[in-house]
């Protein structure tokens, strides 16, 4: 890949996302979601690897039909209301195929099945901008056709929190466990997103900065695998302190970062009297918790049987990197504390 290609190909992806959050035309939605989709596909495939390109092939497949599906939706709208302008559908069929078409580009349960397996071809840096950047500019059109069909975004919530946590038992390969980490997360967000669409934005942007810090992770350690990520204790200070409290985060454990928007999306349910679906949301992520858990204890609590107590050449040297990496890390403890005052940020 030649030095200007990347430039360009950040700066589409920018403004892909900068047109769809701003516009006001669906035509121009769609335009900004396809400069999207056209902008990170060169970065997939550029590795040149048999993987890379099937998972190029996939996810472009799939991101094309479901960018067919939002044009039909919208045509459908045009149709019947004579308009192209973005509010709350009050047509039934296009509304319910726009939230399918979203979820489908989201990677929402039960139209999830090809995320992990994109992810698994991709490398880290590309892998962070899948999982963090490219979930913007769909979310925020789901949140403007979300509002008003609230059984069907229940629905797709309680099956992707409940996917997102089985999918992820039995797997070894780290980033399919972050892509069934942002399929439970994404979950969280619709099932809260009918209700309180300050409480998605709130937890979309949390869950943003805590998986680009493990990607970065990933990264530096070069965990593609457990067994790889459970040696990695030796080579970092930093790593070996931040990693557990990251995953914690992501599991919502309290005092974490992420622990505040599961709380407040849960007390948002109960108070709207859905304490079943509130139930049911918080059991069903006890299953994402397990492999969480399963990556801490592999990272802090086991060893290579030659433990070296010294300091080898091979050990990581601390980067610039770092130092943001332990400042997010501080985030995550303090903002517990916080959490009233950011959540008066996403309402207003």
């Amino acid at each position: 890949m030649t030095p200007f290609i990347l430039p360009v190909m950040a700066f589409s992806l920018l403004l892909g996302t900068l047109i769809t959050v701003t516009s006001s035309n669906w035509l121009l939605a769609w335009m900004g979601i396809e400069i999207n989709t056209l902008a990170i596909i060169p970065l997939m495939i550029h590795n040149h690897h048999p993987r890379a390109t099937e998972a190029t092939t996939k996810y472009f497949i799939v991101q094309a039909a479901a960018a067919a599906m939002i044009l039909f939706s919208a045509v459908v709208k045009a149709w019947t209301t004579g308009e192209w302008i973005i509010n709350p559908f009050s047509e039934p069929l296009s509304t319910s195929l726009l939230i399918l078409a979203l979820a489908l580009k989201l990677g929402l349960a039960p139209l999830h099945s090809w995320l992990p397996d994109v992810l698994q071809g991709l490398d880290f840096n590309t892998g962070m901008i899948l999982s963090t950047w490219q979930k913007i500019a769909p979310m925020t059109l789901l949140l403007q056709a979300g509002k008003t069909e609230m059984p069907l975004m229940l629905a797709l919530g309680i099956l992707s929190v409940l996917m997102g946590g089985l999918g992820g038992l039995n797997q070894v390969q780290t980033r399919k466990i972050m892509a069934y980490s942002s399929i439970a997360h994404l979950g969280w967000m619709t099932a809260a997103l009918p209700l309180a669409p300050h409480l998605t934005l709130m937890a979309l942007t949390l869950y943003i900065l805590t998986t680009y810090c493990m990607f970065s992770i990933l990264l530096l350690t070069g965990g593609k695998t457990i067994n790889t990520l459970a040696i990695s204790w030796a080579k970092n200070n930093a790593i070996l302190v931040s990693t557990p409290i990251l995953l914690f985060s992501l599991g919502g454990l309290p005092p974490t970062l992420g622990f505040v928007p599961k709380w407040f999306i849960l007390k948002e349910l109960t108070a709207h009297n859905l304490t079943i679906v509130a139930l049911m949301i918080a059991m069903f992520s006890l299953l994402s918790l397990y492999f969480y858990i399963r990556l801490s204890y592999a990272l802090t609590l086991t060893k290579a049987p030659n433990a070296v107590t010294g300091m080898p050449m091979w050990r990581l040297q601390l980067k610039s990197q770092d130092a943001l990496l332990m400042a997010v890390v501080v985030l995550v403890l303090i903002f517990l504390p916080a959490s009233p005052a950011a959540l008066a940020l996403f309402l207003t």
